[in-house]
């Protein structure tokens, strides 16, 4: 028998490539290419509402391929719209978002080439497909005061438009409360009926570590899909009594018990009656969420609200009035978005609800482990609008794929029922601001000056009136923001004011002041708890939404094979609330060590859609997907890993064939093991 010097088996090897197969490398087109979301064998479809992945019949002898995706079915260079020049199995993953369209019979087609010892291979049979946005969202079970939705999947965020008020708000969980209409308004004429529509918000995000980070044409996709037809959602009539914790709704109902279930998404929280412990009748609300069971460490503050529930907005709460004129007019209107004038306890602490708070910024790096440097976070371009305020057109600032983000309305994952939050919802009142004084702090002020320095800037609020001085230097002014130890005007002085001179709040804005405590009302009994937890999954029936080529050279998936040789392909089903993933794998499952991306050098990867090609050499790995909530705190947006994943990426083997003939070569045969 002739012998094969081993550097020459090796070469045969490396030009076998990802084909396990006798063939000779040749030149034909790749065959079998289309679309899928999960699995390459799912059943064949044309029209997508999510980007999908592609796959195709692998090429005997393909050192590589070539992706392409195009509006144009010729393939015009102004009409790719995204391309991959370094494929190294038969499965493609881009990380873009694909625009709404559609044609007759497509608009959207896909080919795909192999790069051989002999060049390049033509291009395969176009695959001609469509992208349509979801069916709109529709209503689910819900309670009073409260707006709920089936959550659509792959939606980060829902528009719903309040037709009675004329205004559109943005939100990222799947219920709103209506606040528009119970706010100051209590009587049947306000509350009785709702009419809205909704449509749901897709993403658009960029973050390291996507296959494709922009579309190359630079085609507008806009994020959202279409409104619904317009919905009714009818109230009881205001019941009062006392005050009564239900629950909390999203995409579940949980009245606190260890057996209720948790929630993938941020929560309404739900009561009803409107009576303080001490008998008196309130209003207004306000709910907070604490870590423990005495209600002292608050997570979450939320904002004034008139009716029986509330769900966090991510843009803004109501423009509450800041006069007794102001509340007598809002009697007689539905309030726009802004923000809350001065909120303190019942004991005079200073309070910000999340809805009003700096907006977060989006981390689309991957993070270092806990103790370890992290990865950088930057803003980019993803699902999330500034509604509208009120009484304007339904469309103005409905500018889906704003880079604004919002303000931190959500709250960290727990492990339900061991671990939870606790709620409670305290009677709120407008009451106008207590007597106030100070003095001027050196140097003082002169005329024209628009900023007073003062011994102290605590309690005072922008709005107040405050009177400066005595005798014929004394003056009127108004406070326009606070800072310490400093009063920005509204206007300028009149006159000069030297340090010592009083300063004395002579009216002002209306304070919304809580009339209990939390800790007082959550020791009457008044407290309730929910747990939160979402994460994306990995497997159906058993089996792992997997796809690549099969050990002996053929396009498969793990529901048909134990093991893969070259780079499988992963998809997910998203979790609710999740903007952006992280892919993470590693050669043991205990102790978890992420491996290194060969790309990017960080442990594991971001993507902006639900399957990633794994860059995974030979043996036995797992791996997690987590996904991100951008409306928690800029650089802890990080969400629950999902359970770990188990793949198995075969090593090549080759063999020797003999000869059929003496004329016949020898050579090698490839495969895996």
């Amino acid at each position: 028998m002739r012998v094969i010097p081993l550097a020459a088996v090796l070469c045969a090897a490396l030009l076998l490539g990802g084909a396990a197969t006798a063939a000779r490398p040749g030149n034909a087109a790749p065959t079998g290419l289309h679309a899928f979301l999960l699995r390459a064998d799912e059943t064949h479809e044309t029209t997508f509402s999510q980007t999908p992945s592609f796959a195709w019949k692998p090429v005997p002898g393909a050192l590589r391929y070539e992706f392409q995706l195009s509006l144009s079915n010729t393939f015009r260079d102004n009409g790719v719209i995204f391309a991959d020049l370094n494929v190294t199995s038969p499965v493609e993953a881009p990380g873009i978002t694909l625009p709404w369209i559609s044609g007759a019979p497509h608009s959207l087609y896909a080919r795909v080439r192999a790069i051989t010892t002999r060049g390049a291979t033509p291009w395969s049979t176009r695959f001609g497909f469509d992208m349509t946005p979801p069916p709109p969202p529709t209503p689910a079970p819900s309670y009073p005061g409260v707006l709920r939705w089936t959550p659509v999947e792959g939606a980060v965020a829902y528009q719903v438009w309040l037709v009675d008020a004329n205004k559109i708000v943005t939100v990222t969980t799947n219920v709103l409360d209506e606040r528009e209409f119970y706010t100051l308004h209590h009587d049947a004429k306000w509350i009785g009926t709702v009419h809205w529509r909704i449509r749901a918000v897709r993403n658009d995000v960029r973050v390291s570590g996507s296959n494709g980070t922009s579309r190359y044409n630079k085609i507008p996709a806009v994020q959202y899909g279409a409104w619904s037809p317009v919905y009714s959602s009818t109230n009881p009539a205001w019941a009062g009594g006392k005050i009564t914790l239900l629950g909390t709704l999203s995409d579940v109902f949980s009245d606190g018990s260890p057996t209720s279930p948790t929630h993938r998404l941020m929560p309404a929280f739900l009561w009803s009656g409107d009576q303080t412990v001490g008998g008196s009748t309130a209003e207004l609300f306000r709910v907070y969420v604490f870590t423990d069971r005495g209600c002292l460490n608050p997570v979450f503050v939320g904002s004034v609200v008139g009716g029986p529930a509330y769900a966090p907005r991510p843009y803004g709460s109501l423009e509450l009035p800041s006069s007794p004129a102001g509340v007598a007019a809002a009697r007689n209107a539905y309030l726009a978005d802004g923000t809350e004038p001065a909120g303190v306890m019942a004991d005079g602490t200073v309070l910000t609800p999340n809805e009003d708070q700096p907006h977060v910024t989006r981390q689309t790096t991957v993070p270092g482990a806990p103790g370890e440097a992290g990865g950088s976070t930057g803003s980019t371009s993803t699902a999330g609008s500034t509604p509208s305020s009120g009484g304007s057109s339904p469309a103005a600032g409905t500018s889906a794929g704003s880079d604004d983000a919002g303000a931190p309305v959500d709250l960290w994952d727990t492990g339900w029922p061991a671990g939870g939050y606790y709620w409670t919802v305290v009677p709120v009142a407008a009451v106008a601001p207590d007597a106030n004084s100070t003095v001027v702090a050196p140097p003082g002020a002169l005329a024209g000056d628009s900023t007073l320095p003062v011994g102290s800037s605590t309690g005072f609020a922008p709005g107040d009136t405050l009177t400066l001085g005595t005798g014929s230097a004394s003056e009127t002014v108004t406070v326009g923001s606070v800072a310490d130890g400093k009063l920005t005007l509204a206007g300028t002085l009149k006159f000069a004011h030297a340090p010592g001179e009083t300063v004395a709040r002579a009216g002002g804005t209306l304070v919304y002041r809580d009339l209990e405590l939390p800790q007082d009302a959550c020791a009457s009994g008044r407290v309730s708890r929910f747990g939160k937890s979402s994460a994306p999954a990995l497997t159906a029936g058993g089996g792992l939404f997997a796809t690549g080529l099969s050990s002996k050279g053929r396009l498969t998936s793990a529901l048909h094979t134990t093991a893969f040789y070259g780079q499988p392909l992963v998809s997910w089903i998203p979790a609710l609330g999740a903007e952006a993933y992280e892919v993470q794998w590693s050669k043991t499952r205990y102790p978890f060590r992420p491996a290194t991306d060969p790309s990017s050098g960080g442990k594991g990867f971001m993507t902006a859609t639900t399957a990633a090609v794994l860059p995974v050499g030979p043996g036995t790995w797992w791996y997690r997907v987590r996904g991100y909530d951008f409306s928690l705190p800029t650089g802890v947006q990080q969400m629950t890993w999902s359970p770990l994943a188990k793949l198995v990426v075969a090593k090549p083997k080759f063999r020797i064939a003999k000869p059929k003939t003496p004329k016949q070569r020898f050579k090698v045969v490839g495969g895996s093991k």
